[in-house]
């Protein structure tokens, strides 16, 4: 089963992926910082649930993606002024 850790781990590469510029910045910070780890597993868990929600091809799901898409951006920034 996989770990808190692990789901943590997942959302950090997922922001690596998304903004390669800040790769280096993420790897350190987050090994030291915990809040910066979490809010890594909350990246994870608003993105998996961003990707489901467009999979879906029903229009009632449009003011969720925009939800998700907002929460998603909130927390990208939110992480990008803990890298600088």
């Amino acid at each position: 089963m996989p770990s808190e850790h692990d789901h943590d781990r997942r959302g950090l590469i997922r922001l690596m992926l998304k903004m390669p510029a800040l790769r280096g910045a993420l790897q350190i910070r987050s090994a030291t910082n915990a809040n910066l780890l979490g809010l890594c597993g909350a990246y994870e868990d608003a993105s998996a649930a961003l990707e489901r929600l467009r999979k879906e091809t029903t229009n009632s799901n449009r003011a969720a993606i925009e939800e998700y898409e907002e929460l998603c951006t909130e927390l990208e920034n939110d992480i990008i002024r803990m890298c600088q």
